[in-house]
């Protein structure tokens, strides 16, 4: 089974930055399309951001515009998420994903076919 890996979440005060990490085999990185996904107690999963094959394309889900910067290393196989101003509802597990399908990002998470363990980022108020 293909694994996607995270790192990089934690506890932070509200309004400090957190990055994430996520790494994934060559032969599925140079092909997908990267997602972060995140789910929060008692919640469903939700989209937080993907990015396209070239870099180029980057939607953000509403919540997180401005906060939050999606990014890729193509030579190191990695993906970030750059999170500044954190706030409380933010506190949720993310979730790196892969997409195989064609096209631009996708926003829906049965879109992606290859998913990490999540990472849990929790937010103090």
């Amino acid at each position: 089974q293909e694994q996607l890996v995270e790192s990089g979440g934690g506890l932070v005060q509200a309004g400090g930055s957190l990055k994430l990490s996520c790494v994934a085999p060559g032969r599925i990185f140079s092909s997908a399309v990267m997602g972060w996904f995140r789910q929060a107690p008692g919640k469903e999963r939700e989209f937080v951001a993907a990015i396209s094959r070239s870099g180029l394309d980057t939607p953000y889900a509403n919540f997180v515009k401005g906060r939050f910067i999606i990014s890729k290393e193509n030579a190191k196989n990695m993906m970030y998420l750059q999170m500044n101003n954190l706030k409380s509802d933010d506190t949720a597990v993310y979730y790196c994903a892969a997409s195989l399908s064609p096209g631009p990002p996708r926003v829906e998470s049965r879109e992606y076919d290859f998913w990490g363990q999540g990472t849990q980022v929790t937010v103090s108020s």
